[in-house]
């Protein structure tokens, strides 16, 4: 009996350490369900977004840092149009590319708001991580917002604060 106790301990935990690493969201989202499936027209309004996000902040000296919680928001600011998002890269302090959230143009309906997180315990970011985003509309339709918000909780403490993309191209 002590010996098939032990086995099943050892199973549950060799089963339980078995992390994929997958990409966490607030909804996970299936990124092949967004995918757009018709050849988008030549006469979109394609634009590039940059946006600051933080995984890590100093914390009394440059040789401590704070992890953080960070939701990135790609918000579809149109009342009737659809958004098309054609790259979501993720980049660290360093600017080395760290992953991109998906490779085929995907769909964001009107006032929708798709959503990426990065963990607490994800700190490949660094204290100077970053997003660039592709992105396609009609012509005359607002542009897309980006935005961050960083959070992170330790007994009573709190620390938060947001950031918001600024198109470059």
């Amino acid at each position: 009996m002590k010996s098939l106790f032990i086995f099943l301990l050892l199973g549950f935990l060799a089963y339980s350490c078995n992390d994929e690493g997958t990409l966490s969201s607030t909804n996970p989202v299936n990124w092949e369900n967004r995918r757009a499936t018709a050849t988008l027209p030549d006469s979109l309004e394609r634009g590039t977004t940059y946006l600051s996000v933080y995984s890590q902040v100093y914390s009394l000296t440059e040789h401590r840092t704070h992890d953080l919680t960070v939701t990135v928001s790609m918000r579809n600011t149109s009342l009737s149009d659809t958004l098309f998002l054609q790259k979501a890269a993720y980049f660290n302090t360093h600017g080395a590319p760290i992953r991109t959230y998906f490779d085929r143009t995907i769909f964001v309906a009107p006032m929708e708001t798709v959503e990426i997180v990065i963990e607490e315990t994800d700190r490949e970011g660094g204290t100077g991580a970053n997003f660039i985003f592709d992105w396609a509309v009609l012509p005359g339709v607002p542009e897309p917002l980006f935005e961050a918000i960083m959070i992170s909780t330790s007994g009573q403490q709190g620390l938060s604060f947001t950031t918001q993309g600024r198109r470059i191209k």
